[in-house]
């Protein structure tokens, strides 16, 4: 499936920040996915059964990995800065395509930092601003297929 053709298949890496429920959120900006690796590998009898199981098997726990010889055969991609991509002489066929796109999201929250008492009994509680950035990395893929040669497939991978 990796042999010389006549198609290509480009397309734009980018991922949305998370809800707190853990869904990205649609209507959020695009952050792309700028100078990462794009990976596409021909979706084989093997590699459908790869994902199957990691759709099922995968966790925070556990992971599935796919064999050496399967992994090995493989084509990999840098996007620009702007998260574009291009696979170029492809033939026609059902492919995967992967990669993975990290941000960070910086806030301040205040922190309780304890009670004061005055004379009459009142109280005040102390807080103060402490600032943090959490990092994400979000796995983004696609299926997609090359139905003719000389196709020039155009996809949003997210």
């Amino acid at each position: 499936m990796l042999a010389l053709g006549t198609s290509s298949i480009e397309g734009l890496a980018f991922t949305k920040v998370k809800t707190s429920l853990g869904y990205k959120a649609p209507l959020a900006p695009k952050i792309l996915a700028a100078n990462v690796t794009v990976t596409l590998y021909p979706v084989t009898t093997y590699f459908e059964e790869w994902y199957r199981l990691r759709k099922k098997e995968e966790n925070k726990k556990t992971s599935v990995y796919m064999s050496q010889e399967a992994f090995h055969w493989r084509i990999t991609v840098q996007t620009d800065a702007y998260g574009r991509f291009k696979f170029t002489k492809m033939k026609p066929g059902k492919y995967f395509i992967q990669s993975f796109a990290s941000y960070s999201r910086s806030g301040s929250t205040p922190v309780y930092r304890g009670t004061g008492y005055n004379n009459y009994g009142g109280q005040t509680d102390y807080y103060e601003y402490q600032n943090y950035t959490n990092n994400y990395t979000d796995r983004i893929e696609e299926f997609i297929e090359v139905t003719r040669d000389g196709q020039a497939l155009e996809i949003k991978l997210r």
